[in-house]
């Protein structure tokens, strides 16, 4: 009898040490999790690196080449030298009806 009790004992520790390792607060599952969260973190680390990396090299560039400014006030702002005009290129009709016949059939 005592040897049952005792055998009971030992198989429920080691259960419930099995039940902690895997999914304690330092178990296997935990473990998993925290490496997944670093790589995703380390993988967007690389990614502001490399825009920063991107947007130092054009600040770089804006400040030496006024060409880049230029190009820069030209693209992004829509500005033009005295005497040109600016022609802006309107959204095919065939988008608009697609935007159109998605709206009529939300509501």
């Amino acid at each position: 009898m005592k040897k049952k009790i005792l055998v009971i004992g030992v198989v429920c520790f080691l259960v419930i040490l099995v039940v902690t390792a895997l999914f304690g607060k330092k178990g296997v599952v935990e473990l998993r999790r925290a490496r997944r969260t670093l790589a995703e973190r380390t993988e967007r680390i690389r990614a502001l690196e490399a825009e920063r990396t991107r947007l130092e090299a054009e600040i770089r560039r804006l400040e030496r080449d006024p060409r880049a400014v230029e190009k820069a006030a030209r693209e992004k702002l829509g500005l033009a030298a005295p005497g040109e005009k600016v022609v802006v290129d309107p959204a095919p009709k065939s988008d608009k009806i697609k935007t159109e016949t998605k709206s009529k059939t939300k509501t």
